[in-house]
Parts: C-alpha cells; sequence; structure tokens
C-alpha cells in the first residue's frame, strides 16, 4: 500500500514539474452561471460553451469565451443579441477574473475600483485584497452568508449564521489554488429539522454538531490545486462537490451532499471534453465526533462531445465501491470502460452508466436529458416492467431566454422520474450516497418530479428567481423497503416483481420559493425570500412556510429546494 501511494505522489509531481499555463475553476453557485448558461443558449454554437456539462465551469476557457464576445461588440457586431444586462454582466465577468482577460486592468480601466484603499485593497471593485503580479496572483475575501427568518407556527428562531474567507490564485501561471472556508450555525425549517432529527444528517453538509437547542453547527471547507499537464489536460486535486449535467437536477452527479476529496483529469481538445474523477466518499454512519470514520471510493467517466454545432452528447460511467480503507487501483484505469473492470473484479461494486443530450434550438431555446441507468434487464422489461431490478432514472428538460421577447427573463421546465431501488446496492456500504446523502437526485428514488423556474434580471443590480417543485413519491411501509431510500440494501425488499412507480405509501409534496435579491455593492446582495411547502403522506398534511431575509457576501443563498 504504501508503494502505491508514493508511486501516486511520484506520478503527481511529475505532472506538476511539467505544468503549464492552467485555469482555476468558478464556483458552482457563483452568479456568473446564470450568465454562461444565456451566452450557450444564444450564441447556439460555440464550441466551448456547449462543452459545459462537467461543472463547475474553468475560468481560462469560458473568460477566453467572454473576451471573444467582447471583441465582436467593440467592431459593432452583436450575433447573439446580447442584451444591454448581458453586456453589463459580461463585462463584471470579465472584471471579476482579469488575470485570464487579454484586456486586463491596464487596458479597461473602468474595471478599477474608484476609490482603492491603497495598493492592494479594493484595487477592483470584487475583491477586497488583490495582488496582480508578473508571477503571483491572490484574490482574498470574506465569505458571509446571514439569513433570518419568519416560520409559521414555529416559536423559534429561524436563521443561518455563516462567516468565513475565500480565496484564489495564481503561481507563475502554473499552479492554481482555490478555498472557501466558512463556519456556520443554523436552524433551518421544520423539514430540514425532521431530517436532523430522524436521520442524524444536516443535509448538504458533513459530521456536524449539535447548536443549542434546535440548531446544528458545522463547517464547510472547500478548495483545491489545479494545473495543466498539457495544454489540453487540466489535473485538479481538492475537497469540493462537482455537478453534470444541464438541468437543475442531475440523476448522474449533483452537488447535493457534502464535498469530498478528489482527484480530476480534464481533457478538452477538438470537440471533446473528456473527465475522470476518483473521489473518497464516507458510507452511511450516525452522528460521531472523535472517532475515524469509514471510506468508500468513485470512481467516474464523462465523455462529451459536440455532435453538430447546436447538438451536445454524452456518455456517463461510474463505480462505487468499498475497499479496506484504500483505493482500487484498477479503477484509475483512464479510457477502458468501468463495467468491465467492475466485472473482473467479481463484480462486488456499484456500477452505472448513462446518457445525456443537450440541444440549442433559434438561439432561444436548449432542450436536454439524462439517462441513468443503474441496472436493467430488457427481457424483464418486456414481460414484467416491474422487476425491481429494473432500476433506471429519466431526465427531460427546457429552458427559453428572453421570453416572449422580455428582454432577460429566462424559464425552464424539468421532468424527473426515477425507479424503485436506483442508486441503491445490496450492501450498505457501495450504494449511490455520500455521507449518508443521495450523489444523484436529492429526494432518492421511487419517484416523479416535476419542476418549473424562472428567472428575471430587469436592471444591473436586480435579480428575481422563481421555483416551484411537485414530486410524488413511493416510501416505505411498516417496514417494508420499497425503493425509495438508496441507504437501505435492496436484498432487503420482500419480493421480486409488483414494484409499480410510487410503490409503497404514496408521499406529495410541493416547494415553492421566490427570491428578489439586489446587489449593493459587487457580489454584496440583500435578499428577500419565501418558500411555501405543504406535503403530504398517510393523509397527514404538514405545511411550511417561511419569510426570509439576508445579506451575503462573495457566497451562496442556503436553500431547502427538497
Amino acid at each position: 500500500m504504501q508503494i502505491r501511494q508514493s508511486g501516486l505522489a511520484l506520478l503527481l509531481t511529475l505532472c506538476l514539474g511539467k505544468a503549464i499555463a492552467q485555469t482555476t475553476y468558478v464556483p458552482l453557485w457563483a452568479k456568473e452561471a446564470w450568465l454562461l448558461d444565456r451566452l450557450e443558449i444564444k450564441a447556439q454554437t460555440d464550441n466551448d460553451l456547449n462543452l459545459s456539462t462537467v461543472k463547475p465551469y474553468m475560468r481560462k476557457a469560458y473568460v477566453a469565451v467572454a473576451d471573444s464576445f467582447r471583441q465582436m461588440l467593440l467592431e459593432g457586431k452583436n450575433p447573439a443579441n446580447l442584451t444591454a444586462v448581458d453586456q453589463h454582466n459580461l463585462d463584471r465577468f470579465e472584471a471579476n477574473n482579469s488575470e485570464y482577460s487579454k484586456y486586463g486592468l491596464t487596458t479597461m480601466p473602468g474595471w478599477k475600483s474608484k476609490k482603492p484603499w491603497g495598493k492592494y485593497w479594493f484595487p477592483t471593485p470584487g475583491n477586497l485584497l488583490e495582488v496582480n503580479t508578473k508571477d503571483f496572483y491572490l484574490s482574498v475575501n470574506p465569505a458571509l452568508n446571514f439569513q433570518y427568518s419568519y416560520e409559521k407556527d414555529y416559536e423559534g428562531n429561524t436563521f443561518v449564521n455563516s462567516r468565513g474567507v475565500t480565496a484564489r490564485g495564481l503561481i507563475a501561471k502554473k499552479i492554481g489554488f482555490h478555498f472557501l472556508l466558512s463556519d456556520n450555525q443554523e436552524v433551518g425549517p421544520a423539514h430540514f429539522r425532521q431530517i436532523v432529527n430522524k436521520d442524524t444528517l444536516v443535509p448538504g453538509a458533513g459530521n456536524w454538531k449539535p447548536f443549542k437547542d434546535s440548531g446544528v453547527d458545522y463547517f464547510d471547507a472547500r478548495g483545491s490545486v489545479t494545473w495543466n499537464v498539457t495544454k489540453y489536460i487540466n489535473m485538479q486535486f481538492g475537497y469540493d462537490r462537482h455537478f453534470i449535467g444541464n438541468g437543475y437536477r442531475s440523476l448522474m452527479l449533483s452537488d447535493f451532499s457534502n464535498s469530498a476529496l478528489f482527484l480530476k483529469f480534464n481533457t478538452r481538445i477538438w470537440k471533446i471534453n473528456y473527465t475522470n474523477l476518483f473521489q473518497e466518499i464516507f458510507p452511511s454512519f450516525g452522528q460521531r465526533i472523535g472517532i475515524l470514520l469509514d471510506r468508500k471510493y468513485t470512481a467516474m467517466h464523462h465523455f462529451g462531445i459536440n455532435a453538430t454545432k447546436w447538438l451536445n452528447v454524452g456518455v456517463f460511467e461510474s463505480v462505487i465501491f468499498g475497499r479496506e480503507n484504500h483505493f482500487d487501483f484498477s479503477y484509475l484505469v483512464p479510457i477502458i470502460f468501468l463495467r468491465s473492470i467492475e466485472l473482473q473484479n467479481g463484480s462486488p461494486d456499484n456500477a452505472n452508466i448513462g446518457l445525456d443530450f443537450k440541444a440549442n434550438v433559434a438561439k432561444k431555446f436548449q432542450f436536454y436529458g439524462q439517462l441513468m441507468l443503474d441496472e436493467f434487464n430488457l427481457s424483464e422489461l418486456k414481460e414484467d416492467r416491474t422487476w425491481w431490478g429494473n432500476k433506471y432514472g429519466l431526465q427531460l428538460g427546457a429552458k427559453y431566454v428572453d421570453v416572449l421577447g422580455v428582454k432577460n427573463l429566462d424559464f425552464q421546465f424539468e421532468f424527473n422520474q426515477i425507479r424503485p431501488f436506483t442508486y441503491s446496492h445490496y450492501d450498505s456500504v457501495a450504494n449511490y450516497t455520500h455521507y449518508k446523502q443521495p450523489l444523484g437526485h436529492p429526494l432518492g428514488a421511487n419517484l416523479r418530479e416535476f419542476l418549473t423556474i424562472v428567472r428575471y434580471q430587469p436592471a444591473k443590480k436586480w435579480y428575481g428567481y422563481l421555483r416551484a417543485s411537485f414530486w410524488k413519491q413511493g416510501l416505505d411501509s411498516a417496514g417494508i423497503n420499497f425503493g425509495s431510500n438508496p441507504l437501505k440494501p435492496n436484498q432487503s425488499r420482500s419480493r421480486n416483481y409488483g414494484y409499480e412507480m410510487f410503490s409503497g405509501i404514496p408521499g406529495m409534496g410541493m416547494n415553492l420559493y421566490g427570491c428578489v435579491s439586489y446587489e449593493v455593492k459587487e457580489n454584496l446582495f440583500v435578499d428577500l425570500s419565501g418558500m411555501y411547502r405543504p406535503y403530504e403522506t398517510e393523509g397527514v398534511r404538514t405545511t411550511t412556510a417561511t419569510a426570509t431575509i439576508g445579506l451575503r457576501w462573495n457566497m451562496f443563498r442556503r436553500e431547502y429546494e427538497y
């Protein structure tokens, strides 16, 4: 084992030694994500934008795309029909990532702060501390999120109190790094508290401690080091989250659960983006402090190609496996199909494959989808569609920008359906979860969901957001496993056939969330939001209703979208 670890360390050292100009990554929650989504649809045929299925985004590649749009605008061209708000957002994206822009602060004096504090404090509106010299770039910012909510029929205080720091940098244009560290105290709404009390977990977080009577206390630490092996291959090592897909949900890999230790290779060349992702994650466990936790591991591949100028298709595969706290190095092979290796190992692990697509149409629409196959037998499907082993999920969605000619008004509709027992395995280790939380859809399996999102930015500093999700799910009954909870071994089922969608006790819910945000200064937001969440099962209806005011700086809103 020590020899293997030393060999891996040597490989990383060699790769670092050959590093060339590289890139850091735009956080999944960054405000620029909406802009890049709009640019992709409105440009329709941009090769780099259409290779965006695996997230987070590489700063260098997408700032280069933004620079190309700027160049066209300077030449009096606007082939993507960018609105005035789009052009403002494009300008701020380049300014906030000026270390990658070909224009830079010298060419664009408007990117500088009007009243900087000396040489390094607030030199640009988006950075509190910024150092930009020939061989070193560093930006450091506070990361704050304060939310206070009124919850109907709840006498206690509902709040989020997050304080931390975020930074990113470049060393000699060869090594990039970033991190976000925050300390969080939280008392969430009723369904959040129910999950904490029932399942001893904090949604979206890892290990935690109780805070006062009904709150939780946890750290959120994310960060990585990046470098380029060649012009086309980027490596990233760190502790963070990832997302594979083009929709709001992902059936393949979502950013819902906690961050994880990872090593990622991303190859982008011609019309191809190929990603190898290896992670160390945690099996299910109770709340534990002062005890070393066991591990399990993932190996994932995603191959995406622009089949035409407007159509991107992708193939996904993954294996979740547990060993005696060590990685199985046979899964490090970067190209061979993981399923074939899993079979050679005796087929003890949880192998999955998937397909995805997205099509940009008329510079207004994007249609997208995913098919996730956990296990599938065509003969069983033909003979009896209720066989427990037909485990798969389907996603279909559409986006529409500048709806009916209203500038910066965007609409998104998404449908998700996941068969019973999808994401589960015959043991309690190799299921598709991390820290007791799904790696795919947050609600697990045996469900159908309809989701609608409306985004509107009527002016440069004003943002509107509305999300409505409706779902139905079959839940376990009297201790019988009906396949909704991926943590339960699927061998605990009571039979092999008879598993229709929503088998078990039906649960029906809606989550309606709306938010209006005002950007006081760069990356400093005031948020006013509300949530209405009725849920009914076994004839019992519970309703959560909250109204929230928040202040955040260089950080994401805490949302309860499950």
